[in-house]
């Protein structure tokens, strides 16, 4: 008479083993894009509108250290005054940042004659 053999398969993880690793990757993922991939794209956004908004007079700062003067600015690029008299053209993503924005021109006060006070 022979012997019969049994196994006995015992599940690891009460069941869910092939369901873990997806949920750790899924994590991971997760993880990833609100420490790396999130922040990147607000500043990108920062950046575009930044550059975007570039106007005569403001004081930026490119990406190479170059301090100057926005005297002009056309579709993609943007014409600094390094030094007095002096003006060379950059491309907007080299404007690593403003330094100080150019004063919008305000409305004269206009006094009426009936309002001031003697």
């Amino acid at each position: 008479m022979g012997r019969s053999v049994t196994v006995h398969y015992a599940a690891a993880g009460g069941g869910a083993g092939g369901f873990t690793p997806i949920l750790m990757i899924a994590l991971l993922f997760g993880v990833m894009y609100f420490m790396m991939i999130r922040p990147q794209q607000k500043r990108r956004r920062e950046a575009e509108s930044m550059q975007s908004a570039l106007g005569p007079g403001d004081e930026v700062v490119t990406i190479g250290g170059l301090y100057g003067t926005v005297t002009g600015v056309e579709d993609d690029t943007v014409l600094l005054e390094v030094a007095p008299g002096v003006q060379e053209r950059y491309a907007r993503p080299a404007i690593a940042r403003v330094v100080t924005r150019a004063e919008l021109p305000s409305e004269p006060v206009t006094e009426d004659a009936d309002t001031v006070k003697e």
